[in-house]
């Protein structure tokens, strides 16, 4: 296994940059419009989630071509790994314009919640506005699905980190109105996320153009993607909507509490980024591996990827326990938020060692073709377990924000172990030559 660790950091450290670059706009947004205030701080949150809670479906879908792209690259078929990008393209078209007819039209969900109504009145134009992204978004993503798959990670790291100062600009001219621009609070940071992504997506264009060949419409193809990539969708909408929804209902609290939260997840979400990065590579080791038919480096991946990231996450959990007030001021100078944001953050120490576990455990899961697993642990830890004994703590027992974040650390915790026994079970199937899906070869 240690003989994983140099080929798969040599992946996972740009994608793992990468990923803290595309947590860091959010966090960027979170700090700029922070700024004037915890309603507009809680409204950004409350918004994005909504957001991400429906435009990950698409993203999740284009997840498939991870096992398609990273198996056909192994297997020394690069027309075909192009194939399966060039009809993943296709696919955002059709995936773009029903994802954003369900944000507008999830917006009411928000008031139904009875979201804060200060908090709601800022969250709707901002909701509105960065819908418009969704497009260059999937895009993106499937180029960057193609990209990883391929081993070029460092344009996927290049488009995130520089498209935090494209980011950076946008906020500083169109929320406090710089530059000739007017000042539009909280929905400024929109307008600026929707310019970030279109660079983002141009940048990785240009990066895997040329595409040679024909871009024939393929309905088999498009199959594959959906069938591999359907199960993760299910799984991505599962988890994000779970933080989407304890979002929504802890902005039922006082705003102090609801922007406590978003300090709590943004820092978790930032801490995550170092497995999710891991767990990309990997995907991708586990697939070429899988594609050149050599299953015993491709279970070894596995494991050095989840030693990594378990690894990582034991000092982030210390951390959060040791400076909460150092983390909770770089957020806001508000008193009563950093006080808030402390034991909130205790939570997210008590998982992080099962979160990074089941955060690398779904990526290399997914380059062995397994998406379904992970989606029915997601939805059974999340949703039966975790969700309704959080709202019980929350709103009944009392605990306020903190009642929510007890009953997802106790999901996280559950899904961790479920998966790295997955992996294990996986790894030996892998060693007797097994193969739970079939690869690219079947479907060109």
């Amino acid at each position: 296994m240690r003989r994983e660790f140099r080929p798969l950091l040599r992946l996972a450290v740009p994608i793992v940059l990468g990923e803290l670059g595309w947590m860091a706009m959010g966090i960027a947004d979170s700090m700029m419009v922070g700024r004037l205030g915890a309603a507009p701080m809680s409204a950004v949150s409350v918004a994005g989630i909504l957001f991400f809670t429906v435009t990950v479906f698409g993203m999740g879908i284009l997840l498939g071509l991870d096992t398609l792209v990273s198996q056909a690259w192994g297997a020394g078929k690069p027309d075909d790994a192009r194939k399966s990008l060039i009809n993943g393209l296709w696919l955002t078209i059709p995936l773009s314009v029903l994802l954003m007819a369900m944000q507008r039209t999830a917006i009411p969900f928000l008031a139904w919640l009875e979201v804060n109504p200060v908090i709601f009145e800022i969250a709707v134009p901002y909701s509105n506005a960065v819908s418009w992204s969704t497009f260059p978004l999937l895009v993106y993503a499937a180029l960057r699905r193609y990209l990883q798959g391929t081993g070029r990670v460092r344009p996927v790291m290049f488009s995130l980190i520089s498209a935090n100062l494209v980011n950076l600009a946008g906020n500083y001219a169109l929320i406090f109105g710089k530059f000739g621009m007017p000042a539009m609070g909280a929905e400024g940071a929109a307008w600026a996320t929707l310019i970030s992504r279109v660079y983002m997506a141009s940048v990785l264009l240009y990066a895997a153009w040329p595409l040679r060949g024909p871009w024939t419409f393929d309905a088999a193809r498009i199959r594959a993607i959906v069938s591999i990539g359907l199960p993760a969708s299910i799984q991505l909408c599962l988890e994000v909507g779970v933080f989407g929804l304890a979002t929504a209902l802890v902005a039922k609290l006082d705003p102090s509490q609801a922007a406590a939260h978003q300090i709590a997840l943004s820092a978790a979400s930032v801490s995550f980024m170092i497995p999710l990065g891991l767990g990309s590579a990997a995907a991708v080791r586990v697939g070429q591996s899988i594609g050149a038919r050599e299953f015993e480096s491709a279970g070894k991946a596995g494991w050095a990827a989840i030693t990594l990231g378990t690894a990582f996450m034991a000092v982030a959990g210390v951390t959060f326990v040791a400076v909460p007030g150092w983390i909770g001021r770089a957020f806001t100078s508000d008193a009563s938020v950093i006080r808030a944001a402390a034991p909130l953050l205790a939570w997210c120490a008590l998982f992080q060692l099962f979160d990074g576990a089941q955060g690398v455990a779904v990526g290399a899961l997914r380059g062995a073709g397994e998406t379904r697993l992970p989606a029915a642990a997601h939805g059974i830890g999340y949703w039966l377990i975790g969700l309704p004994l959080g709202y019980w703590l929350c709103f009944s027992a009392g605990w306020g924000a903190g009642g929510l974040w007890a009953g997802l650390s106790v999901a996280l915790i559950l899904i961790g172990v479920v998966l790295t026994v997955a992996w294990s079970r996986k790894t030996a199937a892998l060693s007797h030559d097994a193969f739970l899906r079939p690869g690219p070869e079947h479907v060109a």
